[in-house]
């Protein structure tokens, strides 16, 4: 498709950020800090939403919620001059300016896009989810709060090698770990040496219910057999949220996760993506991480933008066109 022609009356916007979680709020910051105008189209599904407070972000010694986290980084972005909209993207396509943006009935066109759209958990089937969720009884991330297992007694669900692969990480916290088997059974002969090397039980009736109670999860087996476990941490995969990277035909991975280079710049030259929608590890002091660079990146790739004695200087439409070198300013902020 030929990139669509510019309409001399649209301003032009430097960099268009799509997801509001940490990384897109973090790229949004940078981006205003460095006189960029930018514009972060959230749909308000962050990942992050769901954790009920996280003791290993850095710089929190007591710990702080995911949502707090997410509007102290709202509050923050904004205040250096990004605009934060409430949209689902739905459409993206090469424009003569970059690229022309479409979400809801709004549109606009932007130079530069970043790509923050995460990756949304599969979550067992379970009356009051959430609330169990933020309970803590039912968790997502072993990595983050492993720590506050100590000595629980805990169940994974997932199927049988996945499961034992986390079951595995957990006995580091504690000696009580169940791995429930759903889906697939079969596991290979060495995690199943795990399992019995670390005394993971395991479990492969099929689930018939699981409740949340007053001292966690009730599961109740097609068997009869009842098991009552402090949390459950589901191994049921997440799914990336890569639908306008595969739209615009980025390389992604079989399973969706978008590829991109050192410079965080994906296989179309001027788009971007960072966290948990990237390959890696995912944690937010990652994303956080990628955002500083993504955003450096694209700061780089544009028009310097001179000091014109006005904070306002850098959202003029023109003020910004394609830089042919992404190495011609330092990396460092």
């Amino acid at each position: 498709m030929p990139p669509e022609q510019a309409n001399p009356q649209t301003a032009v916007t430097d960099c268009l950020i799509v997801g509001g979680g940490p990384a897109g709020l973090t790229a949004a910051l940078y981006l205003a800090r460095f006189r960029r105008s930018c514009l972060v189209v959230d749909a308000g599904s962050s990942r992050a939403a769901w954790i009920p407070r996280s003791r290993n972000y850095p710089g929190f010694p007591p710990g702080i919620s995911g949502n707090d986290l997410l509007a102290r980084l709202r509050e923050q972005a904004a205040g250096y001059g990004a605009r934060l909209e409430h949209g689902q993207v739905e459409h993206i396509e090469p424009h003569v300016e970059g690229f022309s943006v479409r979400y809801g009935e709004r549109s606009c066109i932007t130079r530069r896009i970043i790509l923050a759209t995460g990756i949304e958990d599969r979550l067992p089937d379970m009356p009051d989810i959430e609330p169990a969720i933020h309970a803590g009884k039912v968790r997502l991330c072993a990595i983050c709060d492993g720590y506050e297992v100590d000595g629980d007694n805990v169940a994974v669900y997932g199927e049988a090698e996945s499961a034992i692969t986390h079951a595995v990480f957990l006995r580091t916290f504690t000696d009580r770990v169940t791995v429930v088997v759903h889906g697939d059974q079969a596991a290979c002969e060495q995690a199943i040496a795990l399992a019995e090397h670390y005394a993971i039980r395991v479990i492969g009736d099929r689930v018939e219910s699981m409740q949340p109670c007053e001292n966690g999860i009730d599961l109740l087996t097609c068997r009869g057999e009842r098991h009552n476990f402090d949390i459950i941490y589901p191994s049921l995969g997440a799914r990336f949220r890569s639908e306008l990277a595969l739209q615009l035909g980025l390389d992604c991975d079989e399973c969706g996760g978008v590829k991109v280079d050192q410079h965080l710049q994906t296989s179309l030259r001027g788009l971007y993506a960072i966290g948990d929608v990237t390959l890696g590890l995912k944690q937010i002091s990652v994303a956080i991480g990628q955002a500083a660079q993504a955003a450096t990146a694209v700061h780089n790739s544009l028009e310097a933008n001179p000091w014109g004695g006005s904070r306002q200087a850098a959202d003029q439409p023109g003020a910004a066109t394609a830089r042919n070198d992404n190495e011609s300013l330092p990396d460092q902020p």
